[in-house]
This record gives C-alpha cells, structure tokens and sequence, in this order.
C-alpha cells in the first residue's frame, strides 16, 4: 500500500509539473510575433501597389519603385525599430486573411478602424484621418443626390472595404474589382458601365486630378462615414502593436507623418483629424 501511494504521488506530482510548463508554454506563444520579427529582422507587410497615393509603383521616375504615403510611413516605422520591410502585394480582399493566417505580419492600404475589425485584429494608433465621398459623372451625378439614391446603382470597388458595406446597406449593385488601377475605376464610371465609387475623400481628390479630362467628378453634396486609417496585425500580436505605436508616436511628434502626408497628399496634413460637417453611417 505504501508503495502504490509513493507511486501516486509521483504520478500526480509529475502530472502537475507537465501542466504547469503546459501553461508556460501556452502563455509564451500567445505572443511570439514581435519575438520572431525582432529576430529575422524584417516585417512583412501587404499592400495593394494600386492605390494612388497611398501605395503605388512610381512608374514616372524611370524605377518603378513601390512608394505612397502608408508605404513610406511603415518604411520609417520599421527603421526606428531597427527592421526592414518586405512588401507583399495582393487585393485588399485578400490582405486581412493573410495578417489572420499568419502570411504576412501586418496590412498597410488605406484600411479603415471599425468597431467590427477591432473585434478580430489589433491596429496601431491611425495615421490617416479622413472621410467617405461619391465619384460619379460629371454631366448628371450619375443620377444620384443623396446616399439614399444608390438603391439599383452600380457601385465599383473591392468586396471586403467599408464602402462596399456602405453601398451594400443602401441597396447598390456590386461591382467587384480584384487589385484594379484608379484609371480602370474611373473610366468605368465615365463610360457607364458603373455609376458610382465609394471611397476615400483624399483618395478620390487626387485620383481625379491625375485624370482631368474624364466625365467625372466628386458629387458636391455626399459627405459621409468620418473614419480614420491604421497598420492591421493579427490581434494576438500585442507586442508588435505596442512596438508599432511608439515609432508612430515619435513619428508624429517630430513631424514626420504631417511631413510624409503633405508629400503625397499635395500639402494637406491627413495625419490631423477634420473638423467638417460629415454625416454618419451605421453600418
């Protein structure tokens, strides 16, 4: 009797002991990320490399070089952290199932902070303030005067971005796009074969400054959907938010992000939250 019992005590002590590194090891791996990164030196990082300004190939200076505003501000980011950078390009519909499956560590694409996506990932402090518009035809508005007039309407875009959702909600007709240009985009709507694209005040501003002579314009009257724009990571890799968020904080106080933004964004500061009349959107 007396030797079973020793046997017991051993078994349970031992049970104990693989529980308790168990444990360890279980709370070590919540959060390797930052770990791994710091390790190989480098981030990866999705990004469209279709998306004027923000992420793009400047094809004008001869290098074909992928540049842009979020582009530029992850580069900085990543320096003050001692790291490189390897961007990935794909779709924005591909970009956050790749920062959850582990492909990439974080996306950086003019990607929106709502309370749905805060819920799934962990994004850094934003850098990018900004608000929804409507390109539609400059010769009819597309037949459209209020949010309420995309019920039937052909909305181009990407599958999973908010402003799909917003067209969504108010009864347009998707038009799905994969990684498409601005050009292809915007003549579309010009052309008809759309009539409508929900997006980025900033973005559509210069978008159609770098094509004059469409039939297009930014509809005078839809102000929408205040949002602010941030660097998505897989929400278990607190570390690297963390991380993330103090080069971003240095790189504002210093006047690094208002100094990227007026070069891309042609001297506006969307770094700065806006004070305009915009109207909400629940989605």
């Amino acid at each position: 009797m007396q030797s079973k019992a020793v046997i017991f005590s051993f078994t349970m002590a031992f049970f104990l002991i693989l529980a308790a590194c168990s444990g360890k090891n279980e709370a070590d791996s919540k959060d390797t990320g930052w770990e791994q990164i710091k390790d190989k030196g480098k981030i990866v990082v999705a990004t469209s490399g279709t998306l004027y300004p923000t992420s793009y190939h400047d094809t004008d200076s001869g290098s074909d070089k992928l540049t842009g505003y979020e582009v530029e501000v992850v580069r900085e980011a990543a320096k003050r952290l001692g790291l490189k950078v390897e961007f990935k390009e794909m779709g924005i519909d591909g970009m956050l199932t790749a920062v959850n499956s582990g492909q990439v560590d974080a996306a950086a694409n003019d990607i929106d902070v709502t309370k749905d996506r805060e819920k799934k990932f962990a994004f850094s402090t934003p850098y990018k303030y900004s608000y929804g518009t409507a390109i539609v035809r400059k010769d009819d508005l597309s037949g459209i005067k209020t949010l309420k007039d995309l019920k039937g309407k052909k909305a181009a875009g990407a599958a999973t971005t908010v402003y799909m959702e917003v067209a969504r909600k108010y009864g347009a007709k998707e038009v799905i796009y994969d990684n498409a240009t601005n050009e292809q985009y915007l003549k579309d709507v010009a052309n008809g074969r759309t009539d409508v694209i929900l997006n980025d005040y900033y973005l559509q501003t210069l978008a159609l400054a770098a094509f004059p002579d469409l039939n297009i314009t930014i509809h005078p009257d839809i102000k929408y959907m205040p949002n602010k724009q941030a660097l998505v990571m897989k929400k278990s890799n607190a570390a690297l938010q963390k991380k993330m968020n103090e080069a971003l904080k240095e790189m504002g106080k210093d006047g690094s992000l208002t100094k990227l933004s007026k070069q891309f964004f042609n001297k506006a500061d969307v770094s700065k939250k806006i004070d305009a009349d915009v109207q909400d959107v629940d989605l």
